[in-house]
């Protein structure tokens, strides 16, 4: 069993920080997926690919892997660039815009 350790980003449609603050434990699929041929369902046999895990902190989650005799892959994330400056309304019709304002 090997499962990875990581930080989820945030979604793309999101402009907040929910849900990026815990740790995920997921496994590694075991066997490849298959298509049932009657239905065309996608599925498989393996019921470690449904577990995910959270955990509060990086290493609780360390601690769960190594206590339970799991192979784990850390991944560190990607930390956030904080160099957006917050800017009001009015600038977008400011004179001295880069490029100027239209409809």
């Amino acid at each position: 069993m090997r499962a990875r350790i990581y930080q989820p980003s945030r979604n793309a449609m999101q402009s907040g920080t929910a849900k990026t603050r815990q740790w995920i434990l997921d496994f590694a699929p075991a066997e490849a997926r298959e298509v049932d041929p009657l239905m065309g369902w996608t599925g498989s046999g393996d019921t470690q690919a449904q577990v995910r895990l959270r955990f509060d902190s990086r290493a609780a989650a360390e601690d769960y892997a190594r206590t339970h005799g799991i192979d784990y892959v850390l991944a560190e994330p990607q930390q956030r660039r904080l160099n957006i400056r917050p800017r009001g309304y009015g600038e977008n019709f400011a004179t001295d815009r880069r490029s100027p304002w239209t409809h």
